[in-house]
């Protein structure tokens, strides 16, 4: 069988099921017996992977770079398979997250990438992307949790969150899970160098209902943007511009709850997303 999409390119999936497929068969191995040396994944599961129908997790992938020896090759096609999952306009901003000195963003109706749980995540794609297969909604939640790992750096950095309360408001997923993600965001509030604000209802309209607004500040101290609405986005670099989204966020902060009272509100949301699931 041959391993190509519709248009004839190799994927990062299918360049990764084909290496692996090529390993296993150099090695004289059956899918099953490949099974029993590399922590008993099922050999279907392994049968999905070199088919490339199924990305691996991250654990699989360790392990059979480690048992075929070859360099943190297959991590990398993973990540390069992750990567396409990714929107071509935040692709190329999103490469320099895990460097940057400062990160601030805004969100209108989502809570903001960094900041949710793997569960609110995948209600999120779930109903954002309805033809979309388990697989590749699982990997878009992988990213996406991969991402977060800005925050395990040894010197905190700068992050700035404005939340409007539709965020908050909305069930994604439904009460558990609103309240896990709560919970989540009373964790990040209390975090060093992490400010968390929720711009409430009763401030009315402001000047990004119905988008997103993300500034990261890069180490040679200058700004971009990244600016998302519905499934459509654009990077910004050019100063005067980049100048006139940072007024627009410096507005929305000026509008919004003090740290304390939004982790009071996020409290009372908490609360109420817990007594739906008990009753």
């Amino acid at each position: 069988m041959e391993l190509n999409n519709e248009g004839g390119k190799l994927t990062p999936r299918l360049r990764l099921a084909m290496r692996v497929r090529r390993l296993r068969e150099r090695k004289g191995l059956s899918l099953r017996q490949l099974s029993e040396r590399v922590g008993g994944y099922s050999h279907s599961y392994l049968g999905r992977v070199e088919l490339g129908s199924q990305l691996p997790s991250e654990a699989l992938v360790n392990m059979l770079d480690e048992f075929f020896d070859t360099d943190g090759v297959l991590v990398d096609l993973l990540e390069m398979a992750h990567d396409s999952l990714v929107a071509d306009y935040s692709r190329k901003f999103l490469k320099k997250e895990p460097e940057a000195e400062r990160i601030q963003v805004f969100t209108s109706s989502l809570v903001p990438g960094l900041l949710q749980t793997p569960g609110y995540a995948h209600a999120l794609f779930r109903k954002s992307l309805p033809g979309e297969a388990e697989d590749g909604l699982s990997g878009l939640v992988t990213v996406r949790m991969a991402r977060q790992r800005i925050f395990e750096r040894s010197e905190p950095f700068p992050y700035w969150a404005i939340v409007d309360e539709a965020a908050l408001r909305r069930p994604m997923g439904g009460s558990v899970c609103m309240a896990g993600q709560m919970r989540h965001l009373l964790c990040a509030a209390a975090r060093p160098r992490t400010t968390l604000q929720v711009l409430p209802f009763s401030k009315g309209a402001h000047p990004m209902l119905g988008g997103s607004l993300t500034l990261m500040t890069l180490k040679d101290g200058g700004t971009i943007a990244l600016v998302e609405s519905f499934k459509s986005g654009e990077g910004v670099d050019a100063p005067k511009k980049v100048v006139e989204l940072i007024e627009l966020f410096d507005l929305a902060r000026s509008m919004a709850l003090t740290d304390d009272e939004s982790v009071d509100l996020i409290r009372g949301y908490l609360k109420e997303y817990e007594d739906d699931d008990d009753s």
